[in-house]
């Protein structure tokens, strides 16, 4: 599978055979998606067909642990309610999901500052200690020495940028804080702009569970600096109320490093390159603007 594109009928037809109680619903493409291509169900729901080699792993990621923990969580999630089973029409599970109503925070970014409080509640609610079999991301909850080649990232992003140095610096002080020592949490592992959904300037839901894992918290809460208005990142940790100076360090690099990965694919969507989505470089931009901004 390498990014591939499913039109409507087949999805209908899956519909048809394999849950014909919702095969009549009104079905919609949703732009947007990156290891899953969206259709909207009705009012209430939305399939997702994996498109590219890893996206298979990532819905059974959330099929199997995120109807478990969904229920404590205060904002609303994609929740899996139905099965797609290979078939002769289609050769991988696809999922039935409940549909998050809002609009993706790259497109209508977060502008309440009570927003802060919400995704304080959100973390702190999700942030427990995940079992001994919760999924293990090798890019997300690990100590950042084991993250390679950062320092080339850098060079490669932001070489004429004015804050460049100021950005490494963040990075060099998070490499060097003390490592998360506790159990591991489970974590969402890939909170930024596209993952959120905003309704009346704030929160309305987090969506694309696909990366979660047990790890260290600091991963998720980088989203401080990706999600949330300037000046709310003091109002977000004093909210969460678990996060020591070292935690809070590590979490700055982190958004350090996210904002990197959002520049590099809101670039190459600028260029017309594949794989590019244009409204994440300026969402990467306003993070590492915010990250500077914080001592």
């Amino acid at each position: 599978m390498d990014a591939l594109t499913y039109d409507q009928d087949l999805v209908r037809a899956l519909l048809r055979d394999q849950h014909p109680d919702l095969a009549d619903l009104e079905l919609r493409a949703v732009d947007g998606g990156w290891d899953n291509q969206l259709w909207r169900l009705g009012d209430e729901l939305a399939v997702r067909l994996p498109r590219t080699e890893r996206a298979p792993a990532l819905l059974e990621t959330e099929r199997t642990w995120l109807p478990a923990l969904a229920g404590r969580l205060p904002l609303p999630t994609p929740t899996p309610v139905r099965e797609g089973r290979p078939s002769s029409l289609f050769e991988h599970t696809w999922t039935i999901a409940r549909w998050v109503q809002g609009v993706p925070a790259d497109r209508a970014p977060v502008t309440r500052v009570g927003a802060a409080g919400l995704l304080a509640a959100f973390l702190a609610a999700l942030h427990h200690r995940a079992p001994a079999d919760a999924p293990v991301n090798p890019s997300r909850g690990i100590p950042l020495a084991g993250l390679h080649g950062v320092d080339g990232w850098f060079d490669d992003v932001l070489p004429d940028h004015p804050d460049a140095d100021a950005a490494r610096a963040v990075w060099q002080k998070a490499l060097a804080a003390p490592a998360w020592q506790d159990a591991p949490m489970w974590l969402h592992g890939d909170l930024h702009p596209a993952n959120v959904v905003v309704r009346d300037g704030t929160l309305a839901g987090v969506v694309d569970f696909g990366e979660m894992c047990g790890g260290d918290p600091a991963t998720d809460l980088s989203a401080a600096w990706i999600l949330l208005p300037a000046g709310t990142v003091g109002r977000f940790f004093d909210a969460y109320g678990r996060a020591d100076q070292a935690t809070f360090t590590r979490a700055r690099g982190w958004a350090v490093l996210r904002a990197l990965n959002l520049i590099v694919i809101g670039r190459n969507g600028r260029l017309g390159l594949p794989g590019g989505k244009p409204t994440w470089e300026p969402a990467g931009y306003a993070t590492l603007e915010r990250v500077l901004a914080t001592g």
